[in-house]
């Protein structure tokens, strides 16, 4: 194995967590300095996003399985969205 394939497969491994962390960073930040409820919808975006990379087969951890990634992290981002909308909206309450 050369070094160029060992590093594409090294960069394989990461999958959507980059882009989840960074995403989130960028979320947070937004949510701090400008509208929480924003900023928490869009950190629920990029968590589903990251969510759908994962089960399109980015990554490759050994640690969980691809289901267990996807679900947790589709229903977080989820959670989160539905949250700040509720938030944002607070007619749309169930009462």
């Amino acid at each position: 194995m050369n070094a160029a394939s060992a590093r594409s497969a090294a960069d394989d491994r990461w999958g959507p967590y980059p882009l989840v962390l960074v995403g989130a960073v960028l979320a947070v930040t937004f949510a701090v300095l400008f509208d929480p409820e924003w900023g928490g919808f869009s950190l629920g975006v990029v968590m589903a996003a990251g969510a759908l990379l994962r089960l399109a087969g980015g990554g490759r951890l050994a640690v969980r399985r691809k289901t267990t990634d996807t679900i947790t992290l589709a229903l977080f981002g989820v959670a989160l969205m539905v949250g700040s909308l509720l938030l944002q909206y607070p007619w749309l309450m169930p009462r």
